[in-house]
């Protein structure tokens, strides 16, 4: 019966190897040449009929590990593996699962993005004395007399050409001159409401000097704000009474006859006056922010803060426009009117109030 059963495995074994010899014999020429170059194959070479029986099984388990298929097994992690492995959110941004648990939408807005604020400087205008003099100079004053041409002031921001046609003195001392203009008139005003016809010289003028300015035809009262520097380009910044800077050169500025100790008393009471004051108590250190081409900003305008956009710096000044109206205006860099300085204003006065509460 053992002998039997021998004989059959024999013979299913050889038939496997015959199988397994079959296989191989009817590879293609290629494999046939990458079989041959591989030395250790277990399929390398086919045992024969003759061979043990355990020399078969083991060469048959070996084929048969060759034809077999690699399985990959997808196992689902727990959700708290997943989430310790995910990158953590910046705070300025959402996640995926936040963006769709909070809203169906499939667009998502950006998050908005605040514009810094400019940098406010106050660094020294100039180091050479006559580029920084703000005191009325100690030079003998130049007369007025009858005849004499004069521009004088007709109203409020209005000068026009004239003659001084007498000087009367009042009962106080002070002396009044009567001017004929040449458009028709005449007026009786103070020494503080004329000024020269003549163009003054350099050394004549300082920072906070009374003058009047020619522009476009017309004579408009200013306060001399910058002597010429390398910096401003070598011009004359001033101030208009009605806070308009300007920069021009010496031949459009006229010296008032006789200013008033304090130039700002000549300045009505308002937001001009009070910032001229602050003006020439920080000088030669005023106060300026600094802006580029294309930066967006806002600016008082009728009394309302309005969207402008900067077009030109130029030294001082920076010309913007209004997005509203596209009306463009030459602002300084220190004005009240630019929203950033007004805040750094305020800011600065409440801390000079608290340390004077200390």
């Amino acid at each position: 019966m053992e002998v039997d059963e021998m004989e059959t495995r024999m013979m299913e074994l050889q038939g496997s190897g015959e199988r397994v010899e079959y296989k191989i014999k009817t590879e293609s020429d290629e494999e046939r040449d990458d079989h041959e170059n591989i030395s250790d194959s277990p399929c390398e070479s086919v045992p024969s009929t003759s061979e043990t029986p355990r020399k078969r099984t083991q060469l048959e388990d070996s084929c048969d590990s060759l034809i077999k298929k690699a399985v990959v097994v997808l196992t689902r992690l727990p959700e708290y593996k997943i989430s310790a492995l995910r990158p953590p959110t910046p705070p300025q941004f959402y996640s995926e699962d936040e963006s769709l648990s909070s809203s169906d939408s499939d667009t998502q807005s950006e998050p908005e993005v605040s514009e810094p604020a400019p940098v406010i400087i106050s660094s020294a205008f100039a180091h050479s004395s006559d580029e920084t003099r703000n005191v009325r100079p100690d030079l003998p004053e130049e007369d007025v007399k009858v005849d004499m041409m004069v521009l004088a002031r007709k109203r409020f921001m209005r000068w026009q050409r004239g003659k001084i046609v007498e000087i009367v003195t009042k009962e106080d001392g002070r002396l009044k001159y009567k001017v004929s203009f040449e458009e028709r008139g005449k007026s009786l005003v103070s020494g503080h409401h004329i000024a020269f016809d003549t163009t003054p010289k350099l050394e004549q003028l300082y920072v906070g000097a009374r003058v009047v300015v020619k522009c476009q035809d017309k004579f408009r009262s200013a306060v001399l704000a910058e002597l010429p520097s390398r910096k401003n380009r070598l011009r004359f910044l001033v101030f208009l009474d009605d806070h308009v800077p300007l920069y021009v050169g010496l031949p459009l500025l006229h010296l008032v006859c006789r200013p008033l100790e304090n130039v700002l008393d000549d300045l009505p009471d308002g937001p001009h006056k009070s910032f001229m004051y602050r003006y020439l108590q920080d000088w030669p250190y005023p106060h300026l922010t600094l802006y580029s081409a294309g930066q967006s900003l806002n600016v008082e305008l009728n009394g309302v803060q309005q969207r402008c956009e900067v077009q030109v710096v130029d030294s001082s000044l920076v010309q913007v426009i209004f997005q509203e109206n596209q009306q463009k205006e030459w602002i300084h860099r220190g004005s009240t009117r630019l929203e950033h300085m007004a805040r750094f204003l305020e800011l600065k006065r409440a801390e000079e109030l608290n340390d004077d509460s200390d």
